[in-house]
């Protein structure tokens, strides 16, 4: 099992963006707290995965913000966060760029990230320049060390293409949307079941920059195509971990709009 880190090496010390990692963390965003400390929301309102692409419409949906269990036994949470000042491009280079070194995984929110590993082949895909900036993170998988409420987890993501994950790759070029989703699996480093879980993060631009449309499907996995219910009969996801998901998102992700648009600047965009 791969070691918590929660500081950073000697040779980590040395790198430029170092100073991120010793940043105070930004405040959340309080009026998604808010909304997230007044309970869970109607399960009713939740959109469920077969509708996924629903996402890429205009407008917004009765709730952006808010997380339940439901019938079926599946949680949900859905965010809406807010990247003043950012790009899309912003956001596509940071996910092929934060999953190469431990410390760029840990300065997005150093509290609750404690490690990040990629394969070799996928190193060389994010690192070929002959591949697109926005099909970096298709195909490939992240092993990540998280707290995201109930104490260090080991986490998987199988990132997809925006095909894979059920929208019309027309649309998505034509509205300028940026998709970072794909299928996860948690399981509690003390042991316990592994989770599964389908993750999206839909990126549009707004006037003051990028806001995403961030839903996670706990219980669910594309599988050959398909969107699967993967909970055995009768097991029901505690509704502690939506809540606590969600608010752990909100708190990274106001980290990273905090840091964004100055690191990407200060690495001009390089990836490597």
């Amino acid at each position: 099992m791969r070691p918590i880190k929660t500081s950073l090496t000697p040779e980590e010390e040395k790198k430029t963006y170092a100073k991120y990692f010793y940043q105070p963390l930004a405040t959340p965003n309080p009026e998604l707290i808010t909304i997230l400390e007044k309970g869970p929301m109607n399960p009713s309102k939740a959109l469920m995965p077969e509708n996924i692409a629903h996402l890429a419409e205009d407008g917004y949906d009765e709730v952006e913000t808010g997380y339940c269990v439901c019938p079926n036994g599946t949680g949900y949470l859905a965010v809406n966060n807010i990247f003043p000042g950012a790009t899309i491009e912003m956001l596509q280079w940071w996910f092929a760029w934060h999953c190469l070194e431990d410390m760029r995984y840990m300065l997005w929110y150093n509290k609750c990230h404690f490690g990040t590993f990629i394969s070799d082949a996928d190193r060389a895909k994010i690192l070929d320049p002959n591949v697109p900036l926005a099909e970096k993170s298709h195909g490939i998988t992240h092993h990540i060390i998280e707290d995201i409420g109930g104490g260090p987890d080991n986490i998987d993501i199988s990132f997809l293409s925006p095909k894979d994950l059920g929208f019309d790759p027309a649309i998505v070029a034509q509205k300028h949307l940026a998709l970072i989703g794909g299928n996860g699996t948690s399981q509690s480093r003390a042991g316990g079941p592994k989770i599964p879980t389908l993750m999206l993060h839909l990126y549009r631009e707004i006037p003051s920059g990028v806001e995403s449309r961030t839903r996670f499907w706990m219980g669910y996995q594309i599988k050959n195509g398909k969107i699967c219910n993967m909970l055995p009969e009768g097991i029901r996801i505690p509704l502690e971990a939506p809540m606590g998901l969600a608010f752990h998102n909100v708190c990274e992700f106001s980290n990273l709009a905090n840091i964004l648009p100055s690191l990407y600047k200060e690495m001009n965009g390089h990836i490597g």
